[in-house]
């Protein structure tokens, strides 16, 4: 009864609203490798297309798919060696939303996050299988993954972004996000014998977006 009451007093004051959009942007990404490997961060690119639906004041629900690229770049520590890998993803993140404001606002996307890999590419400018007798490469740098196999191909994860958003018009508004996502699954085989224990994905995007209400 307590929660039918504020339910009926909520839409009382606020109608709910749906609208759909479409953002860009660019990511860094990186891999926590356990043992661990040197790394830069990688640059990629990403876009999507986006679902929202607000029902309450200052709360609703976002959905997206999206295009990314993730992976990683290893820091050879000034050696003349280059090695990345970039890994393509089909990514549906559901996020809680939380808003402030009114014609501008700022808010919060926190939930979790699901993606099919669907290509996955390595560059380099030396011979991988025979990294451990390159002269060049560092001392102590871990090689393994060169030649290790990505058996996953479910990531999953949570990811939680900051953003402001600009209404233009009534149905027409446009955003800014920056969000952080950390992989809960593995990209290596990670069982007992295996020689990972862990490689998880992690990156960092910033996109722009458009929102065109529809209701």
């Amino acid at each position: 009864m307590l929660f039918s009451g504020a339910s009926a007093k909520a839409q009382t004051h606020y109608n709910s609203n749906i609208a759909i959009g479409i953002k860009a942007g660019a990511d860094l990404s990186r891999m926590f490798f356990n043992p661990g490997v040197k790394q830069d961060l990688k640059p990629g690119a990403l876009a999507g297309f986006t679902f929202r639906y607000v029902e309450e004041s200052h709360f609703g629900l976002v959905a997206e798919l999206n295009f990314t690229q993730r992976g990683w770049k290893e820091n050879f520590e000034g050696k003349p060696l280059s090695y990345s890998r970039t890994i393509d993803y089909l990514m549906l993140p559901v996020l809680a939303h939380i808003y402030f404001g009114r014609r501008g606002r700022f808010f919060v996307n926190i939930g979790p996050e699901i993606g099919l890999r669907i290509s996955d590419k390595a560059s380099s400018n030396f011979d991988i299988y025979n990294a451990s007798n390159n002269s060049d490469m560092p001392k102590y740098h871990e090689i393994k993954q060169y030649t290790e196999p990505i058996k996953q191909r479910v990531d999953y994860g949570i990811c939680a972004g900051l953003g402001g958003e600009f209404s233009v018009t009534q149905r027409h508004a446009l955003y800014g996000e920056v969000r952080f996502y950390y992989g809960l699954g593995n990209l290596f085989s990670s069982n007992r014998r295996d020689y990972f224990n862990a490689s998880n994905s992690m990156n960092l995007e910033f996109t722009l977006g458009y929102w065109l209400r529809i209701h």
